[in-house]
């Protein structure tokens, strides 16, 4: 038979954890023990004995005539008791089957293997949210994360600090240019420059390369340079257009959809374009569904690349893509975390993983107009 905890429990829980969260800071005054008592439905006793054992913990000071206070030392009082257990937080914007679902299933799998637990929160792109993230974690105790930042030309300060004093944490997909943390990432450049080349040896000089804004966002800045790359060697003129934004986390909505199409009519107005490198699937999907509306065929009007594909061994896929090696990025990310418990130092910031290209159907060698035959001059 389960046996339900003492009712002054819940109460030191509860406060416990106001502590934990910086809800309640050193000084601030703590309800009564009759305010107590009305608000969690206990008699007097039952709040006494809950400050008492408060204060046998250090976590409160009670005062004759004054009340109870919150001490300087709450904080470390209040941390939770770890039991031997490591937790790591895996904090990234989203994940699909198209990208991020395998890396998740690698990094749970690596900790399973470690005997370590796995927490995973989304961010939904939104840095308050990622910054909240990381502060409620390392309050409650967390042992080490695997970040994979949101996007955006700001960094969140307080990953920063976090990085600063050397705690356990790995970034992933991307890194931050100057900063001192462990990242594991895609070789971007060279999978853009095999995506270009692909394109310009099936016939195509007219390549755009399609994105959202760059925002000094790492994966984003060496995909445009390995484009640029390809075209440069073979002296062709880089198209680049960053107005795209309905693919960014929590921006997938129809109205975004409108506008980004919007923008893709008047850039295809003023741009002669056979084929497009696409940042990530989603935009590829973008770009098709535009495209079709208005009648034109894939790959037979317009050819599409892009980064990552959701993978169905039963039929080839859609879209000739760079496949990253989710599975390796998880797994280096968990073992780099677990090396720098160890106490073992890093001698690369930046780990870099080979990427496949795979081709699918939206791809194939540009046909070109044939030239008409010289009608014969009458004699």
């Amino acid at each position: 038979m389960t046996m339900t905890p003492p009712r002054y429990e819940r109460i030191i829980s509860n406060l416990l954890d106001e502590v934990r969260l910086g809800k309640l800071l050193p000084g601030d005054k703590v309800p009564s023990e009759h305010q107590l008592a009305k608000q969690y439905a206990v008699s007097r006793i039952t709040s006494r004995r809950a400050l008492e054992e408060l204060a046998r913990m250090q976590v409160v000071e009670r005062t004759q005539g004054r009340g109870t206070f919150i001490s300087e030392n709450a904080a470390q009082q209040a941390k939770p008791i770890k039991n031997g257990f490591t937790t790591i937080a895996l904090v990234l914007p989203d994940f699909s089957d198209a990208f991020g679902l395998q890396m998740v299933y690698a990094i749970e799998s690596r900790c399973a293997e470690l005997g370590w637990y796995c927490i995973i929160k989304r961010t939904f792109g939104q840095q308050a949210l990622e910054e909240t993230t990381i502060t409620e974690l390392l309050k409650r105790g967390i042992d080490g994360f695997v970040i994979f930042p949101v996007h955006g030309e700001h960094y969140n300060p307080v990953l920063l600090k976090t990085v600063l004093e050397d705690f356990p944490i790995v970034l992933v997909d991307r890194y931050l240019p100057g900063i001192p943390a462990s990242a594991v990432v895609s070789d971007n450049r060279s999978a853009a420059m095999q995506l270009t080349e692909h394109l310009i040896e099936l016939g195509h000089t007219q390549i755009a390369f399609l994105s959202p804004p760059v925002l000094h966002t790492s994966p984003l800045e060496e995909r445009l340079e390995g484009y640029n790359n390809a075209l440069s060697r073979h002296h062709l003129k880089a198209l680049h257009f960053s107005e795209l934004t309905a693919t960014l986390p929590a921006r997938l909505k129809p109205e975004n959809i409108v506008q980004d199409q919007h923008a893709l009519q008047e850039f295809l107005e003023t741009h002669p374009i056979s084929a497009f490198v696409c940042s990530e699937y989603n935009l590829a999907l973008e770009v098709h569904q535009f495209l079709t509306s208005r009648g034109k065929r894939i790959p037979h009007d317009y050819s599409i690349v892009c980064f990552d594909s959701p993978n169905n061994p039963l039929e080839p896929p859609h879209f000739t893509h760079i496949r990253q090696d989710e599975t390796q990025i998880g797994q280096n990310a968990i073992d780099l975390i677990n090396a720098k418990r160890q106490g073992q130092p890093s001698h690369t910031y930046r780990h870099v993983i080979p990427c496949l290209l795979v081709e699918g159907r939206s791809t194939r060698a540009l046909v070109k107009p044939s030239t008409p035959a010289p009608r014969p001059q009458k004699k």
